[in-house]
């Protein structure tokens, strides 16, 4: 390996660093843009639905005040 060769690794590694930290900049700023103005879609509500294990029954039950 001469050195041309060990300087183009070089540069390419590191270029190659600093675009995967744009693309992740980028990508922390569109999710924020988008979590900021477009409301989350509510498919059901988890209250709706009975207690799926038996300890959150035995849970309701316990608490009478």
């Amino acid at each position: 390996m001469d050195v041309e060769n060990a300087a183009a690794i070089l540069a390419g590694s590191i270029l190659t660093g600093l675009s995967f930290i744009v693309v992740v900049i980028t990508i922390v700023v569109i999710n924020n843009i988008f979590s900021r103005y477009w409301l989350p879609i509510k498919w059901f509500k988890f209250e709706e639905y009975p207690p799926r294990y038996a300890n959150e029954i035995l849970d309701n039950k316990v608490d009478t005040k």
